[in-house]
């Protein structure tokens, strides 16, 4: 099995080209041609962590992919990532383990901020020109970077529970600082990406015509947003079974708020696009597929091998 190690990694990878396939994955699963594994979790109290394993394979490909990936989230006061994990590249014709991808966790930290990007162009408002980051850490950084970038979102408004990490991410990102009534009052699109196991946004501050990527849910028990919001807005799931079980879909799933059936996937959003009302509000909901891991360590694998 060939040991590929993060430079090397880094080296083979295409931004665009991963863009590309992350996005046909969603619609590969929308199409039924993705066959997943049950996602594994491991939660941790002290220091508060998680734990993901995800897989799966694309009908008719050559090899399938396995992920383990870890967030600590403490790491940073260690000076360590809060990211950490590895990709294994297996054939699919033989069973063999061709390759280990250890990417620290960068493959899954991109691909991550890939899907919101790819969700915020789908039901982003046209005119939009405000971006509001809801977090400090890596994702609030790759959200804000990328999705600003490809969105050409020129106003940045970032919010964290530290006034000082805010105001550092948001003179990396080129924006600004503030609190979060302010940042719900004049973003165009809030991407949310905390840890938090309470609501962060509610629909008492979120205003008409609001569009949200939530990418912060991705284990059972957090959730960024108010249930009496989720339940108001128009869902966009990543994976269905995904968000009623452990995403901010369930919430108001659970309480029967809404049903299930109102929930669609951005894989048919993508192949089937919707004009949103102006002041409907649309809310992304993205735990993680993992059709994303397959189609980033596809695109990587393909470059490495030649």
């Amino acid at each position: 099995m060939r040991i590929v190690e993060l430079p090397e990694i880094l080296d083979a990878l295409d931004e665009a080209a991963a863009l590309v396939a992350v996005e046909e994955g969603f619609r590969r699963l929308h199409r039924g041609s993705a066959q997943l594994a049950e996602v594994g979790h491991l939660h941790f109290i002290d220091p508060p962590g998680d734990c993901h394993v995800k897989g799966g394979y694309f009908a008719g490909d050559d090899v399938f992919i396995f992920k383990f990936a870890t967030s600590f989230y403490r790491n940073p006061e260690q000076g360590l990532s809060s990211s950490n994990g590895c990709m294994i590249v297996v054939s699919a014709k033989t069973g063999e383990q061709l390759a280990m991808l250890k990417d620290q966790g960068v493959l899954t930290d991109m691909r991550t901020a890939m899907a919101g990007t790819i969700a915020a162009r789908a039901i982003v408002r046209p005119g939009s020109t405000v971006l509001g980051i809801v977090g400090t850490g890596i994702q609030a950084k790759m959200q804000g970077e990328m999705i600003a970038r490809l969105l050409g979102l020129d106003e940045k408004l970032v919010y964290g529970r530290s006034a000082g990490k805010a105001a550092a991410l948001a003179e990396e990102l080129g924006g600004e600082a503030v609190d979060l009534a302010e940042l719900c009052v004049r973003a165009d699109l809030i991407v949310t990406t905390t840890p938090s196991t309470a609501p962060v946004l509610t629909a008492h501050m979120t205003r008409p015509g609001t569009r949200i990527i939530a990418v912060g849910a991705d284990t059972p028990g957090k959730q960024e947003l108010e249930t009496l919001l989720t339940a108001k807005a128009r869902l966009i799931v990543d994976s269905a079974v995904q968000c009623v079980h452990h995403g901010e879909a369930g919430w108001p799933i659970r309480t029967g708020l809404i049903a299930p059936d109102a929930l669609v996937e951005l894989g048919a959003l993508l192949e089937n696009p919707v004009a949103f009302a102006d002041d409907e509000i649309v809310v992304a909901d993205l735990t993680g597929v993992a059709v994303q891991d397959i189609a980033i360590a596809k695109t990587v694998w393909e470059r490495l091998k030649g």
